[in-house]
């Protein structure tokens, strides 16, 4: 038999991570051997935006965290409702904000 032992895993996080980034764009590529994930950041506006943060996995850390997501999201919503989605392809990248102008 093995022998599982409660571990505990101590994780640091400094005061700017935990500030966080904010992303309101998500871009995700794949390989056969890892998936990327772009965090962008868009502004109204701007035809220009920029890549926050760029996280790269393994296809089974991929697939935990859908697990983790779809188990959170669940959790959420029976606490406060369901989360209202935007159609697909009516995702708006103008933001709503004016149009820029020199």
């Amino acid at each position: 038999m093995s022998d599982q032992r409660n571990t505990q895993l101590n994780i640091e996080l400094t005061d700017e991570q935990a500030e966080g980034v904010y992303s309101n764009l998500a871009i995700i590529t794949h390989s056969n051997a890892e998936f990327i994930i772009d965090f962008i950041k868009m502004m109204p506006g701007l035809p220009k935006a920029k890549v926050k943060s760029r996280i790269i996995l393994t296809p089974q850390h991929a697939k935990r965290l859908l697990r983790a997501l779809q188990e959170n999201i669940a959790k959420f919503e029976a606490m406060n409702g369901q989360i209202k989605d935007i159609e697909p392809g009516n995702m708006p990248f103008n933001m709503g904000g004016p149009t820029a102008q020199a």
